[in-house]
């Protein structure tokens, strides 16, 4: 009868430990644009409007989505976007693009969707990939449309960032990288327009 007391005594003893531990911790990452020093822009044109931007579904949540083989993905409780995904991308590619054409006015707030501007970018993210083993992985379809004429230009950019290290935060990086690298193409297709090309 002893025997069994002490055995009951340790294991409430350990399930009380066991309610004393710390939960895990949830941690918050964000994206952001690359080079935040840099000089400011220099003129309120051309005026742009980065917007729609759809993500897709898989990767559309506060979890951060990594995969972990071809067909196989973990969804990490304890790593978290600070933001949605469609708030963010369009949020860093107009950062970027601010920086990249010089304009003070590129803008990506959903309460401005319906100011006049120059230029407008509608994004559709087909891969937001994050892995921990492989890096990065962004394929973006995006349209640029000229408010004066209409004209539009398509692209697609294909991007890929490795690692710095194998960690959330790296991977939050990866795809900061990543974004400028698609928002350069972008700012090239404005030019073009800009420029009058077709």
């Amino acid at each position: 009868m002893k025997t069994v007391t002490m055995g009951a005594a340790a294991a409430l003893a350990l399930l009380l430990a066991a309610c004393d531990a710390p939960a895990p911790r949830e941690q918050y990452f964000t994206l952001s644009a690359p080079n935040p020093g840099a000089a400011p822009p220099a003129s309120a044109t051309p005026s742009v409007f980065v917007g729609p931007v759809a993500v897709p579904e898989a990767v559309d949540r506060t979890q951060m989505v990594l995969r972990t083989a071809p067909n196989q993905v973990d969804v990490a409780d304890d790593y978290r976007w600070a933001e949605p995904l469609r708030n963010a991308i369009p949020r860093v590619i107009a950062e970027t693009l601010s920086r990249e054409l010089g304009s003070s006015r590129v803008l990506a707030s959903r309460l401005a969707a319906g100011t006049k501007v120059d230029y407008r970018v509608a994004i559709e993210v087909q891969r937001f990939d994050s892995s921990l083993d492989q890096g990065a992985t962004i394929d973006a379809l995006w349209t640029v449309t000229g408010n004066a004429d209409g004209r539009s230009r398509n692209g697609r950019s294909v991007v890929h960032e490795a690692l710095a290290a194998r960690d959330p935060g790296a991977v939050a990086a990866a795809h900061s990288r990543a974004l400028e690298r698609v928002a350069r193409d972008i700012a090239a297709a404005i030019r073009a327009l800009a420029a009058g090309e077709r």
